[in-house]
């Protein structure tokens, strides 16, 4: 059931944001993992449009069970902060294709690594109320000492006294990825799970799996114009990944 509407000037999604943040849980494991899966977002600026791909792989074995994807019009503008209300939509109709709902979900963005504790993986996760995981490229907000060169050192990310997130060396001698809870997770399993699927790479490998297929998707888009993005199934030998 929908928990807000999407037709919100960028003032209103703040205030919302600060309104739903309270809301959110965030503690607890993950009990039983068999499907683990991840988003990503690519954009087509010239038509205007958000390109959304969800993958969706198997534990503990990463393989890939499906692929879908979705584009749609963009509905929201840039504001840095706000970035859910851009990107989740066209998520949401990624995510409603899949045959099989997963019992954990890595997201490309932070979750409440956020100046108002409700990134895009919060925001998802809340949404869907599936534990998720927020794994951010860049630092957002807060401060912190740079983890060891070593894979699997991890520092705290801290917003005054509040600890919001883990920053992790996720490959040696590479910048560090941002781990922090999306919703419905604790700290310590986002950590625990963001190690449990690293592989050769600095991002987790079902971040790395869905940012491939946005690309596929994007120029699968791209070929075939909107034939392509409503063509069924959403999953092709030539966009397969695994």
């Amino acid at each position: 059931m929908p928990i807000h509407s999407w037709d919100l000037t960028p003032k209103q999604a703040v205030q919302l944001q600060k309104e739903l943040a309270p809301r959110v849980p965030t503690g607890g494991k993950v009990a039983t993992v068999r499907r683990i899966a991840a988003v990503d977002v690519a954009y087509l600026p010239r038509q205007r449009s958000t390109v959304a791909a969800c993958v969706l792989l198997s534990w503990p074995g990463l393989e890939i069970l499906e692929q879908r994807w979705h584009v749609e019009l963009t509905r929201f503008p840039y504001v840095p902060g706000l970035l859910s209300f851009r990107e989740i939509p066209a998520v949401l109709e990624a995510f409603q294709q899949l045959s099989s709902p997963p019992d954990l979900i890595f997201v490309d963005g932070h979750g409440r690594a956020h100046p108002r504790r409700f990134g895009i993986a919060t925001h998802l996760g809340f949404w869907l109320g599936i534990p998720t995981i927020g794994i951010g490229k860049s630092k957002l907000c807060g401060d912190y000492q740079q983890p060891g060169i070593e894979k699997g050192q991890a520092q705290p990310l801290w917003d005054g006294d509040e600890r919001i997130g883990v920053v992790l060396r996720s490959r040696r001698g590479v910048k560090p990825i941002f781990v922090s809870v999306g919703s419905g997770i604790s700290l310590e399993c986002c950590l625990h799970w963001t190690r449990a699927t690293l592989a050769r790479f600095r991002l987790p490998e079902p971040i790395r799996a869905a940012d491939r297929f946005s690309h596929e998707a994007k120029r699968m888009w791209l070929r075939g114009g909107p034939e392509a993005a409503s063509a069924a199934p959403r999953e092709t030998d030539e966009m397969k990944t695994g």
